[in-house]
């Protein structure tokens, strides 16, 4: 019962520093060395430690190193969202579908579709902690959706713009892609909002 309190107490702490702080990393990382961090549900977060990435598109290194940054990105522009801790939570988990999904091949690591998986995984997460459905389904469609960016603008097959509108706010699609791509090192911001605003015009078309 013990540990039950301390996994809903970790919960708890990790939703005000991401609703308050100007770099929720901090608390995050702290948090992350704790033993229980390891245990489910929170191993989810875990395993991103775990997760490599392409080291040209990800130069900070694994999944949790660009989580972090990703998550103090966020911070910096919550207050443009419609649902701020919807959007915090977004850009924390956004990436736990990786690790199920990252696979080298010949040198070339990709995660194909952790966004669906990552979607899924957020809902049993979530699910734990709060029966507040609403909330959970945004999460979950913000997840889903974000990676639609790249699609969109480079005019990819798995770009569907037309059942994304339904699921979910493009607008919050657009901040969080944002952050997501400012949360890596070397990241040019005047090149990324550009992608940004070429994406927003392409739904809007």
């Amino acid at each position: 019962m013990t540990e039950i309190n301390e996994i809903y107490d970790i919960f708890a702490k990790i939703n005000m520093h991401l609703l308050n702080d100007e770099q929720p990393s901090l608390y995050l990382n702290e948090i992350s060395k704790e033993p229980l961090f390891g245990q489910y549900p929170f191993e989810l977060l875990n395993n991103l430690k775990q997760t490599n990435q392409s080291p040209k598109h990800h130069p900070e290194g694994n999944v949790w190193n660009h989580t972090l940054l990703v998550v103090d990105e966020a911070a910096k522009v919550k207050n443009q969202s419609h649902d701020e801790r919807v959007f915090m939570w977004a850009a924390l988990l956004h990436d736990i579908g990786k690790p199920a999904t990252t696979k080298d091949r010949k040198g070339k690591i990709t995660s194909y579709d952790h966004d669906k998986l990552g979607a899924e995984l957020a809902r049993k997460l979530l699910i734990g902690f709060t029966d507040e459905e609403l909330f959970i389904e945004k999460v979950a469609e913000l997840i889903r959706w974000h990676m639609q960016i790249l699609f969109v603008v480079n005019n990819l097959p798995f770009a569907d713009v037309q059942t994304m509108k339904k699921k979910t706010d493009i607008k919050e699609v657009a901040l969080l892609g944002l952050c997501d791509r400012l949360g890596r090192l070397g990241a040019n911001r005047s090149e990324e909002e550009k992608n940004i605003k070429m994406f927003l015009q392409k739904c809007n078309n």
